[in-house]
This record gives structure tokens, C-alpha cells and sequence, in this order.
């Protein structure tokens, strides 16, 4: 039961299906594509997601903000999500880590959140009929009004939102995966050499940025819209494609600075967005999911290799218009068999679909990182070998 004091909501959907609930977080109208995540862990590191910017979230477990908020689980310096939707909200948390509760998080940075309602069968709506816009207000009660602003709010295909998330400067990321933390001591291994890493942000992960480090990376990151030549004149050992919100296809800057950067032949690693524009450098194509994959158990693999993953994405690569002769499919999603991983065949160069850093999420392929350092290693050797 709600407190005394709760604040009446609703939330519309853009086929007009209406759900009452009550208020947590901020009190405002707020609209955007709305989505599920299934983790049973990791509100906080979803929220701060910047690839769920322009997306409000529903949680399928059925009670959030037990274990409140703090500033290590960040992934971003704000939440990014439009709004959130849940079943129960916990206001009193109970975690030594807790600075502050989930609904004052939110209201602090003007967030809104509807608790209260059906998440099971909202889930299985966006399941049955796809992801669709909708719209959270405490402001708007009347159901009609509200699916008008609803209705006129642009679809997620076709919507570049990286500007939105992107770093306006250039900065150098220097910390690792904190001891505490840290699942591959194996990884320490590489601190006796360093390799500049360049990373084009289309709304990166903070944890991305620490596995990287703590695998010898001197990671630079820099804007989306970074023209290649100044990318090169860092002198890079590899480059970075970072995930990110919003339609890959309409990422244009990025999608004719990978394929400069192609031409380099340097080693390239992609995760998420940074993968779905490595495909259309490539000369592919990318297609809307009905309601995405967002959660952190989605099997992936191939040939009898199974990684159980994290995944937060709308968009996949159509398999069909995929240059055979030059890229070949390392990894598929083992639920719907959509692409999600990709090599090139004589370059240093490789991507996956889903979110190998583990936060939230399991460690199964944090080799990925390791592999993208030997990358580097290679083409330095053989860099020097042609030198001498």
C-alpha cells in the first residue's frame, strides 16, 4: 500500500492503454520509448546508462531501491533514463554503501517514477505489440491529453540521440576497476607496458573505461563528432567504439570516422552502438528489435561457447547485407539468433552486441578486453619489426 502522503500518477502508452499508480522520484511530465529490463540487480548502473537516454524503464522485478543509491555505482555522471516504472519502491534502504534513497536520487536530478502498477503486464504488452512511446506525469491526470503529447513525440528509429550524451572535451580516463572489485587479477599482467587508447564516446560506460585501464590502457576519451585526423594525431596503439543511445544508422560522423579509421588498419574494438557502427563502416545494416534485449542474462555464443551476458540495445545487424567476403559473425544472441558479435577476416578489428564490462552483469566476457590488448600488442611487434 502506498503512504499516506503518495502522489497520484499515470502513465499512457501511445496505443492509449492508461495505468494509475503513484509517484516516486520527481513530479513532471516526462515521455520517451518505453522498454523493460529483466536484471534482478543493478538499478543504478541501468539508470545512469547513457544508451537508455530517451527511454523510460520498466523494471520487471518487483522491488526497487532496497538497497538505495551511491556514487561508486554510477556509470555516468546522471541518471540518463526519461523515467522509470516499477511494481514496489523500497523508501527506507538498508545497505552500508547507501548514501541516499532511489526516490530522492531521482528528484534530485528531476527524474519521475510511477510505482504501483502492473509491471508483468505491461512487460507482456511491449513483449506481444514492441517497445512504444509513452508518457509519466503527475501534472497530466487526464488520460487524453496526455496520449496527445504521447502521440506527437518522435519514434526511437531514425533518432540520433548521441549529441545528447556524447563528452563536450577531450579528457584522459586514469582510474581502474577499484581492488575491491576487481575478478581478473590476471589482468595486472599487462601493467608493464601502455597503450593509448582512443575512445569515441557515443555515451560510454564508466566501467568500460576502468576495464580498459586496468588492462594497461591509457585511454583518452573524445567527443563523437572527433574528426579521424584528430583521432591520429594521438598516435594511438588501438581505437574504442563506445555504446550509446538512439538509432545507429543515424550516426553518420561516426559511422564515416570508423570507416577513416578502417583504412588505418589499427586495431578497433566495438561494444553495442560502437558495434552497430563498425557494421554499417562496414557496409551493413541495421534493423529496430520489436522490444529490444535488456537484461544480464542473455545467452550469446557460438560453435558450443556460451557467454551469459549483459545487453541493453534496440537495434541489431541485419545478417543478410554483411560483407562475407571481408567480416564473419563471432557470437549470435542464443534467444532470438541475432547477430552479436563480429571480426574482420584480415584486420585487427572486432565487436560485440552486448556489454562485456560487468556492471551490471557477469564477468564471462571480460576476455574481450584481453583480446583487444593483444591486438594492440600484435600490430605494435609488427610495427617495430618493420622499423628494424
Amino acid at each position: 500500500m502506498p503512504p499516506f502522503d503518495a502522489i497520484p500518477a499515470i502513465f499512457v502508452l501511445a496505443d492509449g492503454t492508461t495505468y494509475r499508480g503513484w509517484s516516486f522520484g520527481d513530479t513532471r511530465t516526462t515521455i520517451g520509448e518505453v522498454v523493460f529490463n529483466t536484471g534482478m540487480t543493478g538499478y543504478q548502473e541501468v539508470l545512469t546508462d547513457p544508451s537508455y537516454c530517451g527511454q523510460i524503464v520498466v523494471f520487471t522485478y518487483p522491488e526497487l531501491g532496497n538497497t538505495g543509491v551511491n556514487l561508486e555505482d554510477e556509470e555516468s555522471s546522471k541518471p540518463q533514463v526519461r523515467g522509470a516504472i516499477a511494481r514496489n519502491i523500497c523508501t527506507r534502504p538498508s545497505n552500508w554503501r547507501s548514501t541516499q534513497s532511489l526516490s530522492e536520487y531521482l528528484e534530485q536530478h528531476q527524474i519521475p517514477g510511477i510505482y504501483g502498477i502492473d509491471t508483468r503486464a505491461l512487460t507482456r504488452k511491449i513483449r506481444i505489440f514492441g517497445a512504444m512511446n509513452g508518457g509519466i506525469s503527475t501534472k497530466i491526470l487526464d488520460e487524453a491529453e496526455l496520449l496527445e503529447q504521447v502521440q506527437a513525440a518522435p519514434s526511437m528509429k531514425g533518432l540520433n540521440l548521441v549529441h545528447e550524451v556524447t563528452t563536450s572535451d577531450v579528457y584522459q580516463w586514469s582510474a581502474p576497476t577499484h581492488p575491491v572489485w576487481e575478478f581478473n587479477p590476471a589482468c595486472q599482467e599487462n601493467s608493464d607496458e601502455s597503450f593509448t587508447v582512443i575512445a569515441i564516446d557515443f555515451g560510454v560506460k564508466r566501467n568500460i573505461l576502468r576495464r580498459l585501464t586496468s588492462y594497461g590502457c591509457r585511454v583518452i576519451v573524445v567527443p563523437a563528432n572527433t574528426p579521424p585526423e584528430e583521432i591520429l594525431k594521438y598516435n594511438p596503439d588501438g581505437i574504442f567504439l563506445s555504446n550509446g543511445p538512439g538509432d545507429p544508422a543515424s550516426v553518420s560522423e561516426g559511422i564515416e570516422t570508423t570507416k577513416a579509421l578502417l583504412e588505418t588498419h589499427k586495431p578497433i574494438f566495438g561494444i553495442c552502438m560502437g558495434h552497430q557502427i563498425l557494421g554499417h563502416a562496414l557496409g551493413a545494416q541495421t534493423f529496430k528489435l520489436k522490444f529490444g534485449h535488456r537484461g544480464l542474462n542473455q545467452p550469446a555464443g557460438l560453435q558450443q561457447k556460451i557467454e551469459i551476458t549483459s545487453q541493453n540495445h534496440s537495434f541489431a545487424i541485419d545478417p543478410e547485407t554483411l560483407p562475407n567476403s571481408v567480416v564473419e559473425i563471432t557470437h549470435l544472441n542464443l534467444n532470438d539468433s541475432t547477430v552479436a558479435g563480429l571480426r574482420h577476416k584480415s584486420l585487427p578489428v572486432f565487436s560485440v552486441q552486448y556489454h562485456p564490462e560487468a556492471s551490471p552483469g557477469p564477468h564471462d566476457a571480460d576476455y574481450l578486453f584481453e583480446q583487444f590488448v593483444q591486438a594492440m600488442r600484435a600490430d605494435r611487434r609488427a610495427t617495430e619489426a618493420k622499423i628494424r
